[in-house]
């Protein structure tokens, strides 16, 4: 793509790194919180062999912010989401889940909590900061909701850390996984956390001046150079072979905690007060009658990932769908994500699914399908 000029209009938004994906190679875009986030760099396989063997680069700043400040910070984000962050530390990450009053997901972002009452959330593909600050107006609660000047990138990959210790010397090695830190490189404001969307061991970089993206995108390729790195985006083979979720694909206003099995999330018995809880605690009372199964698809290699929900037929009628689905070359089979009625979603299960005017047999299996104690992402060794 050699036109820096390409787009579809003022109305979204390109990234502060977008200059320097177009220079290394970026091909295809997709829109991704009313920005810009490049989804092609050549070969989706390579992609994913990049992020599993050595590192990639990922331009993830359609990773929004919402900053919550404010007496009243804590009190707020506590509002909005079913988990417990009594115990919630500064300097540490949660992943949360923000739910409506009848109990449905709206998102599933990152908290980092920088101060006693400075929080943000990192968003998927979602309109939380409007949310946000509609539930803000009739809380009675003193708090600021914006969208600062934040903008992600993603290293990820085995090699990420020697990179990073390049980067930032010995202070990045004791960044524990889901903890950041507040950090600076040659004048670029920054805060590096441990977190990523990729199953494997990496870092987020939070860049908080926007007029440095492409300086920071450069020194970062530049650090990594003798280990391996390239210029990437998100791969969905990883993703569905950790068993993680995409807003919207495998989950939405429609579909609740207990349907994906994160429990763990969704705190009832707590002394807390959170948007959606009494609808949670019906649920859970009568239980759910649909959940997120892992199941692989019998037939030649997919081409690539889905584009459309792709149904599952038992017996001649529609009991679910296919979310997620995408060919693994690691383990050589096509796998996927979908919802099972609960009296079928068991291990072993065999259903059919039609797509391409054709039909093909799927079957219930574990997920995740790679690591399922996520020891990669937390480095921790087998």
């Amino acid at each position: 793509m050699s036109d820096k000029n390409f787009g579809f209009g003022t109305q979204i938004r390109k990234s502060p790194y977008f200059e320097s994906t177009v220079k290394w190679g970026a091909t295809g875009f997709s829109v991704y919180n009313h920005m810009y986030i490049p989804r092609d760099f050549g070969d989706p396989e390579k992609n994913f062999w990049n992020l599993i063997q050595t590192a990639i680069l990922c331009d993830v700043a359609v990773e929004r912010q919402v900053e919550i400040t404010g007496p009243d910070a804590f009190k707020f984000i506590q509002l909005l989401t079913p988990r417990d962050l009594s115990k919630l530390s500064i300097g540490q990450c949660k992943y949360v889940l923000i739910t409506n009053d009848k109990g449905g997901i709206l998102n599933d972002p990152v908290l980092l909590r920088l101060a006693e009452n400075h929080f943000w959330l990192s968003l998927g593909d979602s309109d939380i900061l409007l949310w946000a600050q509609g539930v803000a107006v009739n809380s009675g609660l003193d708090v600021k909701i914006t969208e600062p000047d934040v903008s992600p990138l993603q290293l990820q990959g085995p090699n990420s850390a020697k990179i990073m210790i390049k980067l930032f010397g010995d202070v990045i090695k004791d960044l524990k996984y889901y903890w950041f830190k507040e950090l600076d490189l040659d004048g670029i404001p920054l805060v590096v956390s441990r977190t990523g969307w990729s199953s494997e061991f990496g870092y987020e970089l939070f860049l908080r001046d926007g007029s440095k993206g492409n300086e920071l995108w450069e020194k970062i390729m530049s650090a990594g150079q003798d280990f391996g790195i390239q210029p990437g985006h998100t791969s969905s083979i990883r993703r569905i072979e950790g068993a993680m979720l995409s807003y919207h694909a495998d989950a939405d206003i429609h579909t609740n905690p207990f349907e994906l099995g994160l429990d763990r999330l969704v705190n009832l018995d707590s002394n807390i007060d959170f948007i959606g809880k009494k609808a949670l605690k019906k649920i859970k009372d009568q239980g759910i009658k649909r959940l997120q199964i892992g199941l692989e698809i019998k037939c030649d290699p997919l081409k690539g990932p889905n584009t459309i929900f792709w149904p599952i037929i038992n017996n001649g009628k529609k009991i679910g769908k296919i979310t997620s689905a995408v060919y693994s070359p690691r383990l050589k089979k096509n796998i996927g994500l979908g919802y099972f009625p609960i009296r079928h979603s068991y291990i072993g299960f065999e259903a059919d699914t039609k797509f391409e005017d054709h039909k093909r047999k799927v079957k219930i299996v574990e997920k995740p399908f790679i690591d399922p104690n996520k020891n990669i992402a937390k480095g921790i060794k087998n």
